[in-house]
């Protein structure tokens, strides 16, 4: 999957989540997956405008009323949505799933596969700041999804970072053939 289309899918918190919803079986009517996410209106219609946008969503034509459409994924949004339905398989409905909507979170786990140094990281994801890098790298090493390890070897010491437990589970799930 291209870093950059990741990277604006998960600027949206409830993007993948309705990916994965609409993948799994959910109708593509608002109030259905609305009930399904537990997002809040605002929120959700933000996400779901921003899927549109993406060209991952589409209206149904010819079904749900004007002020209350339907919609369904596009060629594009079925193979990303069936990414974002192994992510949430991975991390069911538990505190987890609050860093799994966090813009960064996603895109450091599909970068940081093998072990990488910092630099590294930030220049496979080109918008990311140091700060945003730094913080997203010290919640995944909080929840366990991101090792970080010290090279000895050169001088000065660098920090290695790389997914590991869940972290490189949703890695792997992301690299997977096809996506």
């Amino acid at each position: 999957m291209d870093i950059n289309l990741l990277v604006k899918i998960t600027s949206r918190a409830w993007s993948l989540c309705i990916l994965a919803l609409m993948h799994g079986g959910t109708p593509g009517r608002q109030a259905p997956l609305l009930a399904a996410s537990g997002a809040g209106r605002t929120a959700f219609s933000q996400s779901l405008s921003h899927l549109v946008d993406l060209e991952l969503l589409e209206r149904n034509p010819g079904h749900g009323h004007p002020l209350r459409p339907e919609y369904r994924l596009t060629k594009k949004g079925a193979e990303i949505a069936e990414v974002a339905y192994r992510i949430s398989a991975i991390v069911p409905r538990t505190a987890d799933t609050v860093l799994v909507r966090r813009m960064w979170t996603i895109p450091v786990l599909a970068v940081s596969q093998g072990p990488r140094y910092f630099s590294e990281l930030k220049t496979s994801l080109t918008p990311i700041t140091d700060r945003a890098l730094s913080q997203s790298l010290r919640q995944l090493q909080t929840q366990s999804w991101v090792e970080r390890k010290i090279d000895a070897s050169q001088y000065p010491p660098r920090a290695l970072y790389q997914a590991v437990n869940s972290g490189a589970e949703i890695s792997n799930a992301i690299h997977l053939e096809g996506c």
